[in-house]
């Protein structure tokens, strides 16, 4: 038994393709059926049922590679203890983010990472919430950057800044003709949403719960971007919720259309998240610090702030 078998039967598992994984170790399909078929003939059960399509584990297939998983990742934290204690930073950084906070913080972060650290690969991944989570239990990533709190005993959390919530409202809205807003203002407001499966779609939902409108859903338009909200406000009316961020790409015209909820104002905690297993310290403060620089100070303090949950 091997290491590289390991690696196998997870990325199968992983992908649930013989074919995918066999790109993703970057190997033929033949190569890494052989050795996955050595590894069964040496254990003497068959770790996956190849009848099902996706390829599915075994119920003894499942057990051994929850176990591989493990000593994948512990073999990998001698290599990264190593690194840890060298000055310069190397090696590959695993990253996913949600849509909703990737084109708005990514691409100076990327830019400033890569000056500073040209020995560091990034490889980035835009993934909702729940996916996140999946990926950094199964080891697919090795950190992600999205809303908090998860409330998951198995990842660690680190905030890094809060980010306030601002109503974008057409000019045919009551809301238009407020310098403030709170909740209830929303009550007879048709609110433009993100598709399911996008946390922010919970977090606004979460902050209009409170009054009785009937038209959050009557709108909807299944989309993962915030641009299309906004678009769909410029052009077809009605309200939505935007992160603050995302209005610096906001012209003259379309800021006169964003109202700042009045204190204290809902914000999404925003955290950088890794499993409890991370190793990778260093790569993961260097990132942190860069994310931090481009943060503008009002968003690190959540003091008179409500965070929205998720």
């Amino acid at each position: 038994m091997t290491l590289v078998q390991l690696e196998y039967i997870v990325a199968v598992d992983t992908y649930r393709s013989f074919v995918s994984a066999a790109e993703k170790c970057f190997v033929t399909q033949p190569t890494l059926s052989m050795q996955i078929q050595k590894l069964e003939e040496f254990l003497n059960v068959k770790l996956f049922d190849r009848s099902k399509q996706p390829v599915t584990p075994t119920e003894i297939g499942s057990q051994i590679i929850e176990q591989a998983r493990i000593v994948l990742q512990e073999n990998s934290k001698i290599k990264e203890i190593i690194n840890n204690q060298q000055q310069d930073i190397t090696g590959e950084l695993k990253i996913g983010i949600i849509p909703t906070i990737a084109p708005y913080l990514l691409p100076e972060v990327i830019a400033a990472m890569l000056q500073k650290y040209p020995e560091l690969k990034l490889m980035i991944w835009e993934y909702t919430t729940e996916d996140i989570i999946h990926h950094l239990k199964t080891g697919v990533i090795d950190c992600g950057i999205l809303a908090t709190p998860l409330v998951d005993t198995n990842i660690v959390e680190q905030p890094l800044y809060y980010e306030t919530f601002v109503g974008y409202v057409s000019k045919n809205s009551k809301l238009f003709k407020k310098k403030a807003i709170d909740a209830g203002d929303f009550e007879e407001e048709n609110i433009w949403l993100l598709n399911e499966g996008h946390c922010m779609r919970s977090q606004v939902l979460n902050i209009c719960r409170s009054t009785k409108n009937n038209k959050l859903q009557a709108l909807t338009y299944n989309t993962g971007s915030v641009e299309t909200l906004i678009r769909m406000v410029d052009v077809n009316d009605g309200t939505t919720l935007l992160p603050e961020l995302s209005l610096h790409d906001l012209n003259s015209k379309q800021l006169n259309k964003v109202r700042y909820f009045r204190s204290p104002e809902p914000v999404r905690e925003i955290s950088l998240v890794t499993h409890k297993s991370f190793v990778k310290k260093k790569m993961l403060d260097a990132l942190k610090e860069e994310i931090l620089a481009l943060i503008p100070k009002g968003m690190k303090n959540r003091k008179k702030k409500d965070v929205v949950g998720i």
